[in-house]
Formats: structure tokens, C-alpha cells, sequence
């Protein structure tokens, strides 16, 4: 696998957050301030990175029979690091962020990916699919963060889950607009440059 399908997977075409829709629950439940999407975002990033890496690296270690309560393992373990690093470095973040560390443990995107990839992939490919991943999961939380936090002061709604849920909905649609100006602008651009070649060669290839 290519280091750019990797990257465009998890920033764009393969988006966690606007196309597979994993991990609702914190988009939906935390993302109310940017302050706590930006905690929790970062907090996923790093257990999404290190558990894709950690998993790599023992992939041919762990028998089949035992590999899916491993993998929970490790992931459950970083967890409680991120848990430990954020309540000893920004505790009114933790607070304020309550059940929401530790269930990253049983976030959907963060086993999927170590069940899909990390486990037949070599370390840096893995490494960098957790980063791209978690980095399309921690700015569509932020802006969603961004966007309630902006727009609570004008609709109550927006502060409620199913406010954050109408703003998702909205976000998945932008992104479906634009992947599809995306496409129609290759298209037009393959098919001038086949007419320049007929032009060019007489010839069709």
C-alpha cells in the first residue's frame, strides 16, 4: 500500500468521521466546546497512533486464536496512559471530559484499524495509517466543536447531541459535494487531455 492512499484515505476519501462514521459517540457527545474536541481528538491520535504501531510490531508474536483480546489489550493500555498523562497535565480537562477517555478504549475506529491493517502491515505503513486516521477523526471533532461552540450562542439546539447530529449530517453533505466536483473535475480534465492526444496523433489510446 502507497504512503498517499494512505494519507487520502484518512484525511479525505475514507474520512472516519464523514464517511465510515465511527466513532459517533464522542463526535456527538463531546464535541459541544473546541476545548474538549480538541482534548479528546488528540487523546484518540495518540492512542490510535501508538496502538497501530504497537500492533505492527507484535503481528507475527500473537497466535490467531488469542489475537483479538490482545489487540484489546494494548489498546486498553494506552488508553490508561492517555488517561494518566491527561489527568497530570490538564486535570479540568479530564474532568470536564468524564467517561469519555476511557471508553476511547471501545471506539470502534481504534480496533478496526488494528484488525484491518496494523496486523498485516509493516510498522511504518501502520504508523502512518493511525496518524492519518486519527488526524481525519481529531479535525472533523474540532470542527464540529468549533461550529456548536460558534453557533450555541445563537441556537440552543446546536449544545444538545441531536443539534451535534443535524451539524454532522451537514458535514458528511459538504463532503459528498465536494467529492463530487472532485470527480467531475478529473473526468473533464482525463478527457481534455485523451482530445489534445487524438489531436496531437491522430491516434486513440
Amino acid at each position: 500500500m502507497k504512503l498517499t492512499t494512505v494519507w487520502l484515505n484518512g484525511l479525505w476519501d475514507r474520512n472516519p468521521g464523514l464517511i465510515q462514521l465511527l466513532g459517533l459517540c464522542p463526535l456527538l457527545g463531546v464535541s459541544n466546546t473546541i476545548d474538549k474536541a480538541i482534548g479528546l481528538g488528540l487523546a484518540t491520535l495518540f492512542v490510535l497512533v501508538m496502538s497501530n504501531a504497537s500492533i505492527s510490531l507484535i503481528r507475527h508474536l500473537v497466535d490467531e486464536a488469542i489475537r483479538l483480546p490482545s489487540f484489546v489489550l494494548v489498546i486498553s493500555a494506552l488508553t490508561t496512559s492517555a488517561e494518566l498523562l491527561m489527568q497530570a497535565f490538564h486535570y479540568p480537562l479530564y474532568q470536564s471530559l468524564g467517561i469519555f477517555v476511557p471508553l476511547i478504549v471501545t471506539n470502534c475506529l481504534i480496533l478496526g484499524r488494528a484488525e484491518s491493517l496494523a496486523r498485516r502491515e509493516p510498522l511504518l505503513i501502520s504508523t502512518m495509517d493511525g496518524l492519518a486516521q486519527g488526524l481525519g477523526f481529531f479535525f472533523v471533532l474540532v470542527s464540529l466543536g468549533a461550529i456548536r461552540e460558534w453557533v450555541s450562542d445563537i441556537i440552543i439546539l446546536a449544545t444538545l447531541p441531536a443539534g451535534a447530529f443535524i451539524i454532522l449530517g451537514m458535514l458528511v453533505a459538504l463532503h459528498q459535494v465536494i467529492q463530487k466536483l472532485l470527480k467531475r473535475f478529473r473526468s473533464n480534465t482525463k478527457s481534455d487531455s485523451k482530445r489534445r492526444r487524438v489531436r496531437t496523433t491522430g491516434e486513440i489510446s
